[in-house]
């Protein structure tokens, strides 16, 4: 397909953070002052993570009241609505925004009410991910999830784990997620951006329903077969794992292998504005670089529809507007 051809069909992004994802000129407004590209993007010479994370200081600081985070909710459903997303699941970490005068209950309803007035202009369909943080106590984080429950079916689908995945392994958090899925709160994992399969092997263990990356299970049978068996999604997101250097060489990138292992892959944008992408961008690279074919382009959004957050119902209204063709 060409770049117009891939900017008008139907798309699905199942990973998408709110602060990586906010516009310049939302930032601006915001900030009330000129907003330099390399204070919030990349550059191609971006060399780790750590780096990579270093763009987000400036977005979280416009997310600290309730005007902000209604205000992001509505502008990363309107740069969506620039390349037909019909569906999308915006993550944050409700903890980021959480002020003296602006409990983490009231920061999870001023975002959707942000994305629902963002739905009813441009016509997306929403659920929000709220991520625990890696450097956050369980206390602290098991207490979000516990609010974010109560959003379950009304804005809030899920909950993930963000951070540094390499300075905090999932192992540290194998009684939060057994204690989040008692409450019966699917969640995702960020894991395996770092090269560690143990991370992803303890993600499935933990009950995962999805895992964010997951770029370490390259090359390791067992694990491609157990995360295939079990059904999980796996969020590849291309553009933003070379970037922070989750594979060190684009010809490495193991979208192919896990496709021809029948795991339910996904291509989504990770952080729009500090990758500078699109979902337009990241599907026009991967069928470039990695012999992806159109066929394999719909497979890739029919995976991303079956893997959703949603009931059954909504799945099959996704897979019927992303219909393989």
């Amino acid at each position: 397909m060409t770049a117009e051809e891939l900017k008008k069909i139907p798309k699905i992004d199942l990973h998408c953070h709110l602060d990586g994802s906010l516009s310049k000129s939302f930032l601006e407004k915001r900030l009330g002052r000129t907003v330099l590209e390399e204070e919030i993007t990349v550059s191609d010479e971006c060399g780790s993570l750590k780096e990579y994370l270093e763009k987000f200081a400036l977005p979280c600081s416009c997310l600290l009241d309730e005007e902000g985070l209604e205000a992001a909710g509505y502008d990363v459903l309107a740069t969506m609505s620039l390349e037909t997303v019909c569906y999308a699941e915006i993550r944050f970490a409700p903890l980021l925004s959480v002020t003296e005068s602006m409990d983490c209950e009231h920061v999870i309803a001023a975002l959707l009410r942000g994305l629902e007035k963002g739905k009813k202009e441009f016509g997306i369909e929403y659920n929000v991910i709220t991520c625990a943080m890696r450097h956050h106590s369980e206390e602290e984080n098991f207490r979000m999830i516990k609010t974010a429950r109560e959003f379950l079916g009304a804005g809030v689908c899920a909950a993930d784990l963000a951070g540094a995945e390499a300075q905090y392994p999932m192992s540290v958090f194998m009684e939060l997620f057994r204690k989040t899925k008692n409450l019966g709160m699917p969640f995702t994992i960020h894991a395996g951006e770092c090269q560690s399969a143990k991370n992803i092997e303890d993600a499935v263990r933990a009950g995962a329903n999805r895992i964010g990356h997951g770029i370490a299970m390259q090359g390791n049978t067992r694990l491609k077969e157990m995360v295939r068996d079990a059904m999980i999604g796996v969020e590849l997101c291309p553009i933003s794992n070379l970037q922070t250097k989750a594979v060190k060489n684009p010809k490495e990138y193991p979208i192919r292998e896990f496709l021809d292992a029948g795991i339910a892959v996904s291509v989504n944008t990770d952080n729009r504005t500090v990758s500078h992408t699109s979902l337009t961008r990241d599907l026009e690279w991967v069928q470039k670089m990695y012999e992806i074919s159109d066929r394999e382009i719909w497979l890739l959004m029919e995976n991303a529809a079956k893997t959703a957050f949603v009931d059954d119902d909504k799945k099959a209204d996704l897979c019927q507007k992303i219909k393989m063709r």
